[in-house]
């Protein structure tokens, strides 16, 4: 284990935790909005936090994370119509996994840049959870943001990539991943539509693994591909013979991935490691 690497000390890390929660908590109602505004091609800057139902427009103490779905009751203030539960759901979601995230880079002393990064891509895992089950959909506005970000940071905090990488290491390892992870998972869509004569792969998908190749490199790439075809088999499957529906029925990628990219997030080193000494024996 490194000596203690950060600039805080230790005794105060229980407020830390507290404050990344609470941050993840206000990342994830800023979610809300996107999952909700993004796939109906609404600003999420410009217009106020509302009710759709009754246009209702939402005051800050009606707005608190978390607090005020649960003092409200999960309903409207002014029209009483039910306010979705997903809200809640985005807010203590994407809280717990910033927790779990800065737990481990703490835990493991990386460099907290490396944060930067870790936060990006949990939001566009939450968003393509919620946005790809309910319209299968990964749009754009949330995949090409978090494309630009990974090769930001490759240039501003090279040390993300390892402590004597040069920022020109750091950004060739950034634009690999984006260019050759993003590539392979092209040629697949292209080819699964030419052999299966349907769109087997959405271009969603492709540009999500992407930008999870431009923020954590190509390892992640192929893990959060290999996770999320194996869950997702097993998941159709068990679709089929619920619904007694057949191979044609469609079920959204995006969690799936999603799930493997966050196990890559918090356990990808002792993945590589348990895996090398396993060729080793």
């Amino acid at each position: 284990m490194n000596e203690y690497p950060y600039p805080f000390s230790p005794d105060v890390m229980p407020a830390w935790h507290v404050m990344v929660f609470v941050i993840g908590a206000c990342i994830g109602s800023f979610l809300n909005v996107c999952i909700w505004r993004i796939p109906r091609d609404e600003s999420i800057v410009t217009a106020p936090s509302h009710c759709p139902k009754c246009g209702h427009d939402i005051a800050w103490y009606e707005n608190i994370p978390l607090l005020s779905w649960i003092v409200l009751n999960g309903k409207c203030s002014k029209c009483k119509s039910p306010i979705t539960f997903r809200y809640f759901c985005v807010e203590l979601l994407t809280a717990v996994l910033f927790y779990i995230l800065f737990y481990k880079v703490t835990f493991d002393h990386q460099p907290l840049s490396i944060l930067i990064v870790y936060f990006g891509v949990t939001m566009l895992i939450v968003t393509t959870i919620f946005i790809d089950i309910e319209h299968f959909l990964i749009p754009d506005k949330t995949t090409y943001p978090v494309i630009l970000l990974g090769v930001a940071v490759s240039l501003v905090f090279p040390e993300i990539w390892g402590v004597s990488t040069t920022r020109l290491q750091s950004f060739i390892f950034s634009a690999a991943g984006l260019l050759i992870g993003g590539g392979i998972m092209a040629l697949m869509a292209v080819f699964g539509k030419m052999l299966f004569k349907v769109e087997a792969l959405g271009w969603g998908d492709v540009k999500y693994i992407a930008a999870v190749g431009a923020c954590l490199g190509l390892k992640a790439c192929f893990f959060s591909v290999l996770f999320g075809s194996l869950t997702g088999a097993v998941a159709g499957v068990g679709i089929m013979l619920l619904k007694h529906s057949n191979l044609k029925t469609a079920i959204p990628f995006g969690p799936f991935l999603a799930a493997g990219t966050f196990i890559w997030m918090f356990y990808g080193e002792r993945l590589t490691v348990l895996y090398l000494q396993l060729f080793r024996h």
